[in-house]
């Protein structure tokens, strides 16, 4: 059930990614071809299903539907299940999660496509964590002092990203990443946060490095960082107590 209401969030998402690249309202108008503008029947919107009885081909104009529709419905499903056995099943985390899950989607399909982060988006998703990170030091009035240093020590890494950007003069980096990264920092907290950044520059190092073997960038190419930046911060956050508890293991040992 939860993966079925992940493919169906996953078909939202993909309708919000398309019209923030439109600057349409996704909350009004029924979705269409972005090749004939033919307005799409509820046997067209179905997730992952319709793409494939289709033959991944528009049903008015044949024209080809991108494959990005069902990979996004796909991981959004993917993830709604991983953070549900991680976290509980509808527990107000995996509920929380599911909603930061989606902001990332939304993030890492937009800055792939136009080496741009929504500030719409991402402001959202700052302001949600924000909410959530209050309760948690609130307590109902129990104050969670721990809390609060857990906080100051997961935004610090941010300033990192901050001295590369004025460094560069954006062009190694840009200010929609610093944004992301505040964001990873009160959502993942201390020391998960540096979790997210090793595996962050890691899979990036080496992604990028790929791309120039394979001619598709040069060394002078531009990137998009942030979908590197998000895998790190999904990777974290679903897995990072026991990556830390490995690797304590192993440090002990």
């Amino acid at each position: 059930m939860i993966f079925l209401l992940g493919l169906v969030v996953g078909s939202f998402l993909n309708c919000i990614i398309y019209r923030l690249e439109t600057r349409e309202n996704f909350l009004k108008g029924r979705s269409y071809c972005p090749h004939c503008k033919h307005i799409l029947s509820w046997k067209d919107l179905i997730p992952i299903f319709s793409f494939l009885f289709l033959k991944g081909k528009c049903r008015y104009c044949q024209k080809k539907i991108s494959l990005q529709y069902p990979l996004v419905e796909f991981f959004t499903g993917f993830l709604f299940l991983a953070i549900s056995l991680s976290k509980g099943l509808f527990s107000i985390e995996s509920i929380f999660l599911w909603i930061l899950a989606s902001c990332l989607i939304i993030i890492f399909v937009f800055d792939l496509k136009h080496l741009l982060i929504p500030d719409s988006v991402i402001h959202f998703a700052i302001f949600m964590v924000l909410i959530y990170r209050w309760f948690r030091i609130w307590n109902f009035g129990n104050w969670n002092l721990f809390e609060v240093q857990n906080l100051i020590f997961a935004v610090l890494p941010s300033l990192f990203f901050l001295a590369i950007i004025l460094i560069s003069k954006e062009t190694w980096m840009g200010f929609g990443d610093f944004k992301l990264s505040i964001l990873m920092g009160l959502l993942l907290g201390w020391p998960k946060i540096l979790i997210a950044i090793f595996f962050a520059f890691f899979l990036g190092g080496i992604g990028g490095l790929l791309l120039v073997i394979l001619k598709k960038k040069t060394m002078k190419s531009q990137i998009p960082f942030a979908p590197f930046l998000i895998f790190g911060t999904l990777l974290s956050a679903i897995f990072g107590e026991r990556i830390i508890n490995l690797y304590l293991d192993l440090f002990l040992i």
